[in-house]
């Protein structure tokens, strides 16, 4: 159990870092090295269009990655999609930029990007399930915990890219944006080494290869969609915390450095509120344990809005101090405790044969809505209004206000027993009973 929740851990973590670079040198310098025709304002939009551009092929990736790992099984896909994301983000660091090659160098950027997108959204369903289904047969009780181990590769992978883009950008401006930039991208391909070494070496689910003596008479996506009230509260569910992480990191680091923080100032304050969340996550994730998944996530999503205003204050305040605890409290705190059940909670929501397909989908749907767009979407509130943060705040609070609907309306699962029954995709009586 320990070697799978290490497994899921690493290559987590990688795949997230791998992602989240993306998401930092494109606040600090893709603007001007690919889009360099562009105004300042437009060049940044369109470098996070590219951006957005991952998260649409995520919900892509969940489908086909999800179908394979329905039929074939979990590890394999995991294993695939370990190597796109690695080799995707070394090309990436070896890209040449617009003055190079002209027009093509954002085209390339953008295909690079969409081969992200791809593997990382069939990376997370294959990671939690394994964890999930593992956990399942000695450990059932706590799946939320166990869950946490791929959920805690998100703040870990922030942390890894965070921290060494922010001894890339002591250098001087010049070296940074010549190739001090690429080298975050070219490091993806010890970290891949590290991750495929420990995968290989994890068995298949238990669960899965039980499962798989049950023939699917249709494409699991079919059978998932066939009753979409799952995935539809699944993809809901997950809106505030991914619109929260994706402000608050890979957007605060533009935003924050045109309110007169320097680069490494802010990439200090992203550093610690991410080890704030590596804290605050498994506690979360234990707790649902205890008490249930919905009230965990409500406090996660209540903890958000009400903190939306107050967060960019603190920021608008030019101090580091206020910088560093207004991430902490936004996405250490308020965020973790959003998203750190969802990994056990989407793994209930759907059958063994359909799991990977049904979890993967909702979560990288939500992937989309909250956090592919919502950089793009604050850029281009704050330049058209002529600044100021309320923008920010108000996407905050209405991600937050869409998962605590979505927790209302759902019934609790944190005492279900995962089962091989296509059956458990549809939707519940009000008594919890599975039709």
């Amino acid at each position: 159990m320990r070697r799978v929740a290490l497994s899921g851990l690493l290559g987590t973590a990688v795949e997230f870092y791998d992602f989240l670079v993306y998401g930092t040198v494109a606040a600090l310098v893709f603007g001007d090295l690919f889009f360099p025709e562009a105004d300042p304002a437009v060049g940044t939009i369109a470098a996070f269009g590219t951006f957005a551009a991952g998260y649409v092929a995520r919900p892509l990736g969940g489908i086909v990655f999800g179908h394979f790992g329905d039929r074939l099984g979990r590890k394999s896909m995991m294993l695939l999609t370990m190597a796109l994301m690695g080799c995707g983000s070394f090309l990436i660091g070896v890209l040449p930029t617009y003055d190079a090659i002209g027009v093509w160098a954002p085209v390339l950027l953008v295909a690079l990007r969409v081969v992200q997108g791809l593997a990382i959204g069939g990376e997370w369903g294959g990671a939690t399930l394994m964890v999930v289904e593992h956990a399942e047969r000695t450990q059932g009780s706590r799946r939320g915990l166990w869950s946490s181990f791929t959920q805690l590769g998100a703040p870990l992978g922030s942390v890894l890219s965070a921290g060494v883009v922010t001894l890339v950008a002591t250098l001087p401006d010049d070296d940074f944006r010549s190739w001090g930039w690429r080298v975050p991208f070219l490091l993806s391909i010890v970290l891949l080494a590290v991750g495929l070494f420990v995968r290989l070496k994890v068995a298949e689910s238990p669960l899965f290869a039980q499962a798989k003596r049950e023939p699917l008479d249709k494409p699991p996506v079919v059978e998932v969609l066939r009753r979409p009230k799952p995935v539809l509260l699944a993809a809901c569910v997950g809106i505030g915390a991914f619109t929260a992480q994706s402000l608050l990191t890979g957007f605060m680091i533009s935003y924050a450095v045109d309110q007169g923080y320097s680069r490494p100032q802010v990439l200090t304050a992203v550093t610690v509120a991410s080890c704030v969340a590596l804290a605050v996550l498994p506690a979360a994730s234990a707790l649902s344990d205890r008490v249930g998944r919905r009230p965990v996530v409500l406090t996660g999503a209540v903890a958000s809005a009400a903190l939306a205003f107050p967060v960019l204050a603190l920021v608008d305040s030019g101090s580091p101090g206020l910088l560093i605890l207004a991430l902490a409290l936004g996405h250490g705190v308020a965020q973790s405790t959003m998203y750190g059940p969802l990994g056990a909670l989407l793994t209930e929501m759907f059958g063994t044969r359909v799991r990977y397909t049904g979890a993967s989908l909702g979560y990288q749907a939500a992937t989309l809505i909250g956090a592919g767009f919502s950089p793009l979407i604050a850029s281009s509130l704050l330049a058209s209004y002529g600044g100021g943060s309320a923008p920010v705040s108000l996407l905050l609070c209405g991600g937050a206000a869409i998962t605590a609907l979505t927790v209302w309306r759902m019934r609790e699962t944190h005492t279900d027993t995962l089962d091989s029954a296509p059956s458990r995709t549809t939707t519940p009586t009000p008594e919890g009973t599975p039709r």
